[in-house]
């Protein structure tokens, strides 16, 4: 593949940088460094995401930034194509005080430079009552939202990108973007504030380039995008018709269209979806909660990565596999950024140690196989490498169409008979409790199928446990006309036929045509 780039990126190499990425919270504090960098190579990893910033100001920023640099000093040493990513999050506290602002960042501004550190409250949003704040004693985590609309943390966001530039990384993750451009109408100010990042990109990036992202959907303005391309988390629906603590992904992941900024468009762009944390066990005692109940409590009271980590080694494998199909089906312009690295908080996994056969506990997921250099890994490298050996074979075969919120059929006809095409067709049945939906439920948006042109509809999910299971189509989401393999009508809801999956995560993909009714299903391993 081909990650070649200066000053400007195409959707192809992009795209390539994106299939190959993974979330490698904090790396540059990793006590296995070593051995992190041996699975990156091995895994042929491109891109490094999360792989500094900060939340709370935990250290001294010097150092924070020290450490930054020495990471992507030996990252590119090993690989010089690698993108590193770091983070300004949506969050800043009383420490970023202890932060003189340098004159190049007031220059930026038109503003003659001053001897002064940064100011929390002349950051923050003035309307409390917006929950915005967190005032606590710690003044490492007194702090909030920052306002964005206010110039002195646009100070702040300028002064943490460009120095993460200096330290030679290529990404920048602007975290909840629409959090703290509350009071930026428009996001004007926002928009001039990532262009003077960008133009100093240009300048000072190893390949004069930076790419900006943020957990969205997409900002688009008067044709525009804000951002390179988008990333969100995965959504989940608790899988309660089996036992123990599983889920399912909820069909979703709309990324806006326009021109990107490096001067491509597109109707859709490229983004990544990723397991987050915000936590780590969230839920206090959850033994003492009814099933029924925890499951809707985030992940089973845990937040993303940490009910993952906190999986048997079958459990996580599994998961992998069926996150990225899932991925791969639902969207062809969306990547699984895989786990790598990430804090899960106050979740911790016990495990005996590699090095020593002791028990343990591991505050951090990390993907790398066990051994005396990673003594507390959980073993997914070879997953990772088995997932990104199968391409997009999947995309290829049975994805769904890229807008997802867009079904088709609107005032179309049968070209011989002239009969108007129904907008909706939904396909129903048991298995629906495996793709998110409710059982046996006609009229159901999550299995509603797409027009995919000539009288046909189809729609492509997972199924993430092998098994026997019943459908039927449905008809304008009614009972009225319902139709199976044989394409004769029938009423009501209990006519279904059957169909087998003989392997967990096989990808099942619906087909039916109107007017002759037939209905097809594909199976892919």
């Amino acid at each position: 593949m081909n990650f070649t780039f200066d000053g400007n990126i195409s959707r192809e190499v992009l795209e390539n940088y994106l299939s190959r990425s993974v979330t490698a919270a904090g790396l540059y504090e990793s006590k296995t460094l070593e051995d992190d960098l041996r699975a990156i190579r091995e895994m042929g990893v491109k891109f490094l995401g999360r792989a500094s910033g900060i939340w709370y100001m935990t250290m001294d920023d010097e150092e924070h930034f020290r450490l930054s640099k020495e990471l992507a000093d030996k990252v590119h040493a090993q690989d010089p194509e690698m993108i590193l990513q770091s983070c300004v999050f949506e969050w800043i506290t009383r420490r970023m005080e202890t932060v003189e602002i340098p004159d190049y960042v007031f220059e930026a501004f038109g503003m003659e430079p001053e001897h002064r550190c940064f100011c929390l409250d002349d950051a923050l949003f003035t309307d409390e009552s917006s929950g915005f704040t967190s005032r606590r004693e710690d003044p490492a985590k007194d702090g909030g939202i920052p306002d964005l609309s206010r110039q002195e943390a646009r100070l702040w966001f300028y002064y943490r990108a460009t120095r993460y530039i200096d330290c030679g990384y290529e990404a920048l993750h602007m975290g909840q973007v629409h959090l703290y451009t509350a009071n930026d109408k428009g996001m004007a100010k926002t928009t001039e504030l990532f262009g003077m990042i960008r133009e100093y990109a240009k300048i000072h990036g190893r390949r004069h380039k930076i790419l900006l992202d943020a957990h969205t959907h997409g900002v688009n303005i008067r044709g525009k995008l804000l951002f390179d391309y988008h990333a969100m988390p995965f959504t989940r629906m608790p899988l309660l018709e089996v036992p123990g603590e599983e889920l399912v992904l909820v069909r979703e992941g709309y990324s806006e269209g326009g021109e990107n900024p490096n001067g491509w468009s597109a109707k859709t762009m490229p983004y990544l979806m990723e397991y987050d944390n915000w936590g780590g066990l969230v839920v206090d005692d959850r033994e003492n909660i009814p099933r029924e109940e925890l499951a809707w409590r985030d992940w089973w009271g845990y937040d993303q990565i940490a009910w993952f980590a906190n999986q048997p080694e079958e459990g996580r494998n599994h998961f992998l596999e069926y996150t990225y199909k899932w991925t791969e089906i639902n969207n062809p312009n969306a990547y699984f950024e895989l786990p790598f690295r990430r804090m899960i908080h106050n979740a911790e996994v016990s495990m005996k140690r590699a090095d020593n056969g002791q028990m343990d506990a591991q505050d951090f997921y990390q993907i790398n196989t066990k051994s005396a250099a990673c003594p507390m890994g959980f073993d997914q490298e070879e997953t990772a490498k088995r997932l990104w050996a199968t391409g997009h074979t999947l995309r290829e075969k049975a994805a769904n169409p890229e807008m997802l919120i867009r079904y088709g059929a609107e005032n179309v006809c049968d070209e011989e008979t002239g009969m108007k095409l129904p907008k909706k067709i939904v396909v129903y049945g048991s298995f629906q409790s495996h793709v998110g939906a409710v059982k046996n439920d006609s009229n159901s948006e999550l299995t509603r199928m797409y027009y995919i042109g000539d009288n046909t509809y189809t729609l492509s999910v997972v199924i993430p446990f092998a098994g026997t299971y019943d459908y039927s189509i449905s008809t304008y989401g009614t009972l009225s006309a319902t139709y199976q393999a044989d394409g004769y009508p029938r009423s009501g809801s209990s006519n279904k036929a059957y169909f087998t999956t003989r392997k967990d995560n096989t990808v099942v993909r619906f087909r039916y045509q109107f007017i002759s009714n037939k209905v097809t299903i594909e199976m892919f391993e």
